[in-house]
């Protein structure tokens, strides 16, 4: 499980160090950071899938992702001083057993490069694994400091890893190995698994209303494209007495029904007093969400961290409670980030969730209640 998420200079996110549990609620009012914090975490599988680059370019480039305030607060609000140290985006995670740092810098130090015309192409200007939760110089496992890696070896000693890496490479991707980097292998495999959810569409032609073909499907697409083969797999796998009570939870004497039209799968829903159920196509945007969120939940395939983006979009308030109850179930399966503003879904998940309340002071992110004695240790990689 993690335990820490640490993120520095990113967009609002000049500096935050978050303790997490088997189920934490971000929360907050709109514009605090938590659209912010859920890249953040994006952006950490991503560099484990080799795309962490790509997507910064995708928002617009380093200059974009950046904390867009002055390095160090001045006497008023507003006012700041100068940046002095070196530009860099740093975003980090650690659990009782690794944890994992990487630092995104601009080429050479200044913006752009004068040989490339990708320039908005970030540089990978640290990275590092290390064994438990903080990072500390008789814990470090894999280090790298620009091009170059080194590695631990079994007896203690550190062996520097062949050749030199591009800029925009990962070690998590490049250096990976079962025999010389077995830490960074696990680092890697283990963010690959991660799950993220955000704003499955519902519209009139979302991919979720059509009849498509069906193959066993345990772990939803993420545009929700085979939720019919997902939901009759939860039922073939064994989870048909879950499916059934959350569905008759937010849609009392209503079930959920799988059919076939030739090679393809169609969803329909059959509810109480219609003589005819209604497929996927003739559901409101809430009710085909929550059966969205009713296939993620329920998957047969946990990953160790799922991620959801403000699940509670386009649902009734009546549908929250059989939301949460969803939400707490799989928490006991999977770690949970849930990232919302509802209130009243944050009421709901507070017995069993750690809940985070981001705030802003002077353009800052900060998690309200917490000081600087309150934060997890944390400690950077140095490039």
């Amino acid at each position: 499980m993690i335990t820490t998420l640490a993120v520095e200079n990113h967009r609002s996110l000049h500096r935050l160090v978050l303790p997490l549990g088997p189920l934490t609620v971000v929360t907050g009012a709109n514009g605090t950071g938590k659209s912010s914090l859920y890249r953040s975490l994006r952006l950490l599988a991503d560099a484990a899938r080799g795309g962490a680059v790509a997507a910064l370019a995708r928002e617009g480039g380093l200059p974009s992702a950046l904390w867009a305030g002055p390095e160090k607060p001045g006497p008023a609000v507003g006012v700041g001083t100068a940046r002095g140290d070196a530009v860099g985006l740093r975003l980090g995670f650690a659990g009782d057993d690794f944890g994992y740092a990487v630092d995104f810098g601009y080429p050479g130090g200044a913006a752009g490069h004068p040989r490339s015309l990708f320039t908005l192409d970030p540089e990978i200007k640290a990275e590092a694994v290390w064994s438990g939760p903080v990072l500390r110089p008789a814990a470090l496992l894999s280090e790298r400091k620009g091009p170059y890696v080194k590695v631990r070896s079994a007896d203690g000693g550190w062996h520097r890893h062949g050749g030199r890496l591009r800029a925009y490479v990962s070690m998590l991707s490049e250096v990976a190995d079962p025999q010389h980097a077995p830490d960074v292998l696990a680092v890697r495999e283990r963010v690959r698994g991660w799950r993220f959810y955000d704003h499955v569409r519902t519209d009139a032609h979302a991919p979720a209303r059509e009849a498509r073909i069906g193959t066993r499907t345990p772990v939803l697409a993420g545009d929700g494209s085979d939720l019919a083969a997902a939901l009759q797999t939860i039922r073939e796998i064994g989870g048909d007495e879950a499916l059934d009570a959350a569905v008759d939870a937010a849609f009392p004497g209503s079930r959920v029904e799988i059919e076939p039209l030739g090679d393809r799968l169609e969803l329909r829903l059959r509810q109480r007093g219609l003589l005819r159920p209604l497929t996927a196509a003739e559901l409101s945007d809430g009710t085909l969400r929550y059966l969205i969120w009713t296939a993620v939940l329920l998957t047969p395939r946990p990953p160790e961290l799922l991620v959801l983006n403000e699940p509670e979009t386009s649902l009734h308030p009546d549908l929250l409670p059989p939301l949460a109850d969803l939400i707490s179930a799989a928490a006991h399966r999977s770690q949970l980030v849930t990232v919302t503003h509802s209130r009243p879904l944050t009421t709901a998940l507070t017995p069993a969730a750690h809940v985070v309340e981001l705030a802003k002071e002077n353009g800052r992110t900060t998690v309200r209640g917490q000081g600087l004695l309150d934060e997890p240790a944390w400690h950077w990689p140095k490039r």
